[in-house]
């Protein structure tokens, strides 16, 4: 099964409810799979604010509790059951003895819970005032709890700046793994822009209430098509659990009755629309971290091969560019000698002679491979219409000058599989008028915002897998400004002066770049997106940028560039981001840095918070060996 084919789950919460046992009957006949319930009843909260000392309120939370002061009073219902700590509590107050009655009222709920077994425990965030010290208890209990998950409920009102809230929370707790939100809806949503921000966030589990409900004209509840979408979004984003909130077990639509609500969901959910090709293809790899290729150190294995060799958009727009560069050349110009360098297992080759047999042009072409394993199986059905050559292109002598040369040797940044180095090897062999396919491709970059991609990298707890950067197919990701183009490679180059007896002979492909980006709303850079266009003839053109992404194509996911440490951007502010590719004689390497920055009203601009450190200097984490 894969993780899209994996179902919902609904649980219920009734805000009436007073005992566990009356919930989870209720809830399981009605098809929820668990019930969220508070774990104190309401009464409680008068019992602790009656006592006037800090003597007398500790004297009280230090009491066990009885069975009249819980919900969940035994363990027979804790396999159903989602504990909420009680949201009433005041761990900001500005009185001590209130302040230090509310933290050891929580811990023992804590305790509770964990002596119950409970999978997870809720926190409900406070709309409003200090929530430091709430942070601060928060970040205690994730170190108390192994096994219980830890959920911070936040409501989505935009009143109350709900992302700023859980970023606090989230950075307090020093970006803890174990702790993920609770989303509460609305029933007006915020604006979109507002909304595209947790997608990038530890959402596991979404509150839908009731009045969030509409009535359709058969008296069954339904979802605005506004949280519809954005229900259907999160699911994509693997959100798997959803939480129907009512405030008691009548206030239900008059048809359908309580089982309406869950049928619903998992109709939403069931209805989605079709993945497209790339998302079927990446099914089960998103935001994983993949290193990029090494080509020129490493063969790469056969199932690599086969796995490229699936896409057919690639492939197809070669066939295209290649035809189109046959029909250029004069009819009467003889036979054209195309040269296909990196030749793999052959599809380049084989779409190289139907695309000269749909142009009625004779052709000569070489297959260059430096692996002797890769095109092996493809001599005998080439026959004499090909010349199989297992060498480095960078060292081959060719017998003839070509008038095409047709590489795939680009990477998710274009240039990050060493394509220019490859590519200056090899068009000594084109003629003075010969045709690179591809001519050029530029490198993007965007700044972007992802909880999930900085823990994965953190958990490695070193320096290298923060300064490498890493292929990711991206979803539980936040693009905070639209991709820039940082630099451009075209070929041939014939404006460098190549002397492979130098040590400055790769100097010419070195490039630095610094790219300002606006920032709309309040953000947390985690990190930069890679991508790029490219150029294969003409107007013929393959890309992973987001706006202009070839569609159907998968042969690339775009780059990750991780930062150590996570930057926060106010809204109206700007991040400059700076990239350098540079090399030496033996390796090429990338190094990046993050700057923001914010205008005041003279026009002066001014460094916000602190900038991020220069990340992989001299390669010493991460290079690509020539």
């Amino acid at each position: 099964m894969t993780e899209r084919d994996s179902a919902i789950v609904v649980g219920i919460e009734i805000l009436s409810a007073t005992e566990a046992q009356e919930l989870a009957n209720g809830g399981q006949n009605a098809g929820y799979t668990f019930g969220l319930l508070q774990l104190l009843r309401p009464h409680v909260q008068q019992l602790t604010e009656a006592p006037q000392t800090l003597a007398e309120k500790v004297q009280l939370v230090e009491t066990a509790f009885s069975r009249s002061h819980l919900q969940l009073s035994n363990a027979a219902w804790a396999g159903y059951i989602v504990g909420g700590i009680s949201p009433w509590v005041q761990l900001d107050s500005d009185n001590h003895a209130v302040r230090e009655s509310a933290e050891l009222l929580v811990k023992q709920q804590i305790q509770w819970a964990s002596h119950m077994g409970l999978s997870a425990i809720v926190f409900t965030c406070p709309a409003e005032g200090p929530i430091v010290n709430f942070a601060r208890l928060v970040n205690q209990v994730l170190s108390m709890v192994a096994y219980t998950q830890v959920l911070i409920r936040i409501t989505l009102d935009p009143e109350i700046d709900p992302w700023g809230r859980w970023n606090l929370i989230r950075n307090l707790c020093d970006h803890n793994p174990k702790l993920s939100l609770a989303l509460e809806l609305t029933q007006e949503l915020p604006d979109d822009a507002l909304l595209k921000k947790w997608f990038a966030e530890p959402v596991r589990t979404v509150i839908v209430p009731g009045n969030a409900f509409l009535t359709n004209n058969k008296g069954f509840p339904v979802l605005s098509k506004r949280h519809q979408q954005f229900a259907r979004d999160l699911m994509e984003h693997d959100v798997q659990q959803f939480v129907v909130s009512l405030e008691t077990p009548e206030s239900v639509h008059e048809a359908g009755g309580l089982p309406a609500y869950q049928q619903y969901l998992h109709y939403l959910h069931r209805t989605r629309p079709e993945l497209n090709e790339v998302d079927k293809f990446a099914n089960g790899y998103h935001d994983y971290l993949q290193s990029p290729l090494q080509p020129l150190m490493d063969n790469l294995e056969s199932a690599t091969y086969e796995v490229f060799e699936k896409d057919p958009v690639k492939y197809r727009e070669y066939e295209k560019a290649v035809y189109q560069a046959l029909c250029d050349r004069k009819p009467d110009s003889g036979t054209c000698v195309v040269m296909v360098v990196g030749a793999g297992r052959g599809p380049l080759v084989e779409r190289v002679l139907r695309a000269a047999d749909a142009a009625n042009r004779a052709v000569r072409v070489y297959a260059v491979e430096k692996n002797p394993n890769a095109v092996v199986t493809k001599e005998d059905e080439w026959a004499d219409r090909v010349t199989v050559v297992h060498c480095d292109m960078r060292y081959w002598e060719a017998p003839e000058k070509a008038d095409i040369l047709v590489s795939e040797l680009l990477g998710s940044l274009g240039d990050n599989e060493l394509s220019p180095e490859c590519l200056d090897g090899a068009q000594r062999f084109l003629t003075d008028d010969g045709i690179s396919i591809p001519c050029n491709y530029t490198a993007y970059v965007a700044p972007i915002s992802s909880t999930k991609l900085f823990n994965e990298v953190s958990a490695y707890k070193d320096q290298e897998h923060m300064e490498t950067p890493y292929v990711v197919k991206f979803r539980a990701v936040h693009e905070l400004a639209e991709p820039v183009a940082i630099w451009k490679f075209e070929h041939p180059n014939r404006v460098a002066r190549i002397n492979p007896g130098k040590a400055t002979f790769n100097a010419h492909n070195t490039r630095y770049s610094s790219s300002s980006f606006f920032i709309s709303h309040d953000a947390i850079l985690h990190g930069v997106a890679g991508y790029f266009e490219a150029v294969l003839y003409k107007n013929v053109m393959i890309s992973i940028h987001p706006k202009t992404h070839s569609p159907g194509m998968f042969s690339w996911f775009p780059l990750f560039f991780p930062l150590k440490t996570p930057i926060f951007l106010p809204a109206d502010s700007t991040v400059d981001l700076h990239f350098w590719r540079l090399c030496d004689a033996r390796k090429v390497w990338y190094e990046w840095a993050a700057i923001p920055q914010l205008t005041g009203e003279s026009g002066q601009t001014a460094l916000v918070g602190g900038s991020s450190t220069l990340h992989n200097p001299g390669g010493r984490s991460s290079w690509i060996g020539l």
